[in-house]
């Protein structure tokens, strides 16, 4: 589940936004301005923030060019300006992409997926650890090794990878898609089952009871994580 702070002063605006992030399985913060927005980023750990332009007190591009002396959390701007120079503005001063108003909340969704996938790459390629340990599961990255509970364990590549990947960020919930990604390099031949298979496998090797996974966690709709 991902953190989403939502900045507008037009709250049915918000509440919009809201209604389909929700939806989508995040937890949804909102500010009424960009002063409201740098504080609820002070207070709380925030994966995205949806950040319109013309706002009271402090406006979108003001409040952009403070995260970022801060933060490189990805940020998408919304706007009813429509002009490219409003939109090289908005992307100059920091933002990752660029809504215009009135838009589909679908294809902001799309947008929100779009940013929170590369910045989970993004996020997993910087984590990467030559050996992770959680609990009794032990994983060294240079010999290519595990064990749980003392005993070494034999996975193929792929189902070390993935366990690498969940493990590199214990709690984080990534989706199928983004496992695939991370893991294969590629989209050609994606489908959910491919990731559920080997999450599968992996239980079956890892868990002393598979259908009651300790390690490896379903989170309904959302994804996988490790347990810490």
């Amino acid at each position: 589940m991902s953190v989403i702070l939502v900045v507008d002063d037009d709250p049915e605006i918000r509440d919009v936004i809201h209604v389909y992030l929700r939806n989508e399985g995040h937890a949804v913060l909102e500010a009424a301005d960009g002063a409201d927005a740098l504080d609820a980023l002070a207070r709380h750990q925030v994966d995205l923030v949806i950040l319109d332009v013309m706002m009271p007190r402090m406006d979108g591009i003001k409040a952009c060019m403070r995260i970022r002396e801060k933060s490189a959390v990805p940020i998408i701007m919304l706007s009813a300006k429509e002009g490219d120079i409003d939109k090289i503005m908005g992307l100059t001063t920091g933002a990752d992409d660029y809504v215009t108003k009135p838009f589909n909340p679908m294809e902001l969704i799309a947008r929100v997926k779009a940013q929170l996938r590369r910045q989970n790459m993004l996020t997993v390629k910087d984590a990467r650890q030559d050996s992770i340990t959680i609990r009794e599961l032990a994983i060294d990255a240079t010999k290519h090794l595990v064990s749980i509970r003392g005993q070494e364990v034999q996975l193929t590549p792929l189902e070390f990878s993935i366990l690498n990947l969940l493990a590199s960020r214990p709690g984080q919930v990534f989706s199928a898609d983004t496992i695939y990604e991370s893991v294969w390099k590629e989209r050609i031949g994606y489908s959910d089952n491919t990731v559920m298979v080997h999450i599968r496998n992996l239980r079956e090797k890892l868990e002393l009871n598979p259908k009651k996974p300790e390690y490896i966690k379903t989170v309904w709709g959302v994804g996988y994580k490790m347990d810490h």
